[in-house]
């Protein structure tokens, strides 16, 4: 013998009327809103994405920016915080750096750099997680270009307003 259940809808209707509810469903049209202002403070997020496109809203295409050139001038940069990596002050275009080859240490290693005029890889660089020395450069430091970049000609895309370390304790000495 086959017993009928009444569907969700119907139970849902009749435990809210036993409880006091006056439920329907409203065959009338719900009313629209108008839409909602802008939630970003630079404008409509649908339309304005941010400087990475230059201000052009998404829907429309916007030419790229010419790629810019690797500086060449091996001219050693400063830097900005302690034990920052040093970046690349030449072209590395076709440089091989695999599991079997680093071209990098060609002229980087302890035996040629003075050949080549080039500064030594730091002894951090032949030292593994335990601190302990190695014949040869660390697997860990192998990878040159994990924390050595080329610098280019680029202009930022944002705004950097970032002060080393020195400037601002020569700004609080002045003051």
């Amino acid at each position: 013998m086959r017993i009928a259940v009444p569907s969700l809808p119907i139970l849902l209707s009749a435990a809210l009327l036993l409880a006091g509810c006056d439920w329907a469903p409203s065959k009338s049209e719900p009313e629209l809103a108008p839409p909602s202002p802008p939630i970003s403070a630079r404008g409509n997020p649908s339309r304005d994405i941010d400087g990475l496109r230059r201000h052009v809203p998404i829907d429309v295409e916007v030419s790229p920016l010419p790629m810019a050139r690797v500086e060449n001038f091996d001219v050693r940069r400063g830097r900005a915080y302690p034990m920052q990596p040093p970046t690349i002050p030449h072209s590395i275009d076709g440089y091989q750096v695999d599991l079997n080859s680093n071209r990098c240490m060609l002229c980087h290693a302890r035996a040629n750099a003075p050949q080549f005029q080039a500064p030594e890889v730091s002894v951090t660089h032949y030292m593994d997680r335990d601190d302990q020395f190695l014949a040869t450069i660390s697997a860990r430091r192998y990878f040159c270009l994990q924390c050595h970049v080329t610098q280019t000609d680029a202009q930022p895309l944002v705004a950097n307003e970032f002060v080393d370390i020195d400037t601002l304790l020569q700004r609080e000495r002045r003051e």
